[in-house]
Parts: structure tokens; C-alpha cells; sequence
């Protein structure tokens, strides 16, 4: 570990239950630069990890670092959400405003940005993802591949510096996880990539890091 990596967990223990460990000493950096694949066995850990990385869950032993500096409070945790960007497995978990528009201008307005600046930024960042036309439509009634993208637009239009995604590609058909693909490869924030998908997280990967019984197991 280097003081180097924008995020990194030293020696990270967490359980939801005194017995029953999640993960077992888990140490993990993501550098500048690196799209790391993660994967493993379904409640291997990987979705804790993810969220111990911006304190939606805390540590039980072990260190969490972020851009620099260790994190352990809310207030920690309330910067590095702003710098490094979650997006969940579910796209329901995020989305929450009645149209496209609105929910992908939510974050930079809570970053203090006009609602002026804030519909600008939504606007660009949808037409970045080829997404333009759907700035008036209701979120709800979006397909579950729109959803997926427009959940990733709502954390780019924030500008993180790195991004944390949970199965990015779960239940889409082939041309919307091309599309998918596509984008993540042309993006230049550091990331890492969970899924099942073994050949899409290798294609769109610079390394890979498996998961098991709660320890990194194995990279390549």
C-alpha cells in the first residue's frame, strides 16, 4: 500500500453478526488511472466493499484511507462521497425524481451549483452518454438498461474522481452492455468494477482482484 492510491482498506474486517465475518483482513488500493475488476462468489463481500470504501458501512478492525487522508467519521465520509461516486446494483436505489432531468441534476445542485449551472452540467452529461433525449422522460418507466445509465450519469454529472460500480451489467441485453462497456473504457476516472460477468470485467479491466471467503485471494 502507497499513499499514493486514491482509496485504499489496510487490514479491513467487517460482520454484520459477531459470527458471521464478511471479510477477513482485506487490504485493496485503487490508483489513478486503474479500472480494477472485482469479483467473486455471491456474498464473497464484494458489494461490503464497496460500500466501506464511501462509509455507507464502517469497518469492524482495519483502516480506511481515501485521497490522502484516513477516513472514520461522517464527516470523512461526506468528502469522499463527493470525490468518489457509488453506483448501486440497483438502479431503484438510486433514482428518485420524477424525470431524467431532474434526477441527474440532484448531485451537482447539493455540490452548490446553481440550478442554472446544475441543468447545464445534466444536459452535457447526458449527451456525453448519447442519453440527450431522455431529459424529459419518467424514471420510472425506463427500461432497466436506461436506468442503469441514467443512474451512471447521476454520479458523472457530480465529476468524481473515481467511481465504484456494482454489477454495471446485471440483466441487460448485449447491446446495452456494449454500450456500457463502451463508456466505461472512454472514461477517465478510476474505477472498480464489480460483476459476474468474467468476460466483460476482463475486457474492460487493467487488473483483476478476486474475492474469497472474505479475503483477496488472487489478482491478476
Amino acid at each position: 500500500m502507497t499513499n499514493s492510491a486514491l482509496a485504499q482498506l489496510e487490514g479491513v474486517h467487517f460482520s454484520y453478526a459477531a459470527d458471521r465475518p464478511v471479510l477477513s483482513g482485506v487490504d485493496l488500493a485503487l490508483h489513478a488511472g486503474e479500472r480494477v475488476g472485482l469479483i467473486g462468489t455471491n456474498g464473497s463481500g464484494k458489494t461490503t466493499l464497496l460500500h466501506l470504501l464511501v462509509g455507507l458501512l464502517r469497518p469492524t478492525a482495519g483502516t480506511v484511507r481515501a485521497f490522502g487522508s484516513e477516513r472514520k467519521t461522517e464527516r470523512d465520509f461526506g468528502e469522499v462521497r463527493m470525490r468518489m461516486g457509488l453506483v448501486f446494483q440497483d438502479p431503484d436505489d438510486q433514482l428518485f425524481c420524477p424525470t431524467v432531468l431532474e434526477d441527474v441534476a440532484f448531485g451537482p445542485l447539493n455540490l452548490g451549483k446553481t440550478p442554472e449551472e446544475a441543468r447545464a452540467i445534466a444536459t452535457e452529461t447526458l449527451e456525453m452518454l448519447g442519453m440527450e433525449t431522455f431529459q424529459d422522460r419518467i424514471t420510472y418507466k425506463l427500461s432497466g438498461g436506461e436506468k442503469r445509465l441514467i443512474s451512471l450519469a447521476t454520479v458523472l454529472a457530480m465529476a468524481p474522481d473515481a467511481l465504484l460500480l456494482d454489477e454495471p451489467t446485471a440483466g441487460l441485453d448485449e447491446e446495452s452492455q456494449s454500450r456500457i462497456y463502451r463508456i466505461l473504457r472512454e472514461l477517465p476516472q478510476a474505477m472498480i468494477i464489480v460483476s459476474h460477468e468474467r468476460a466483460f470485467v476482463r475486457d474492460v479491466s487493467t487488473r483483476i482482484v478476486r474475492i474469497d471467503d472474505g479475503r483477496i485471494v488472487a489478482t491478476e
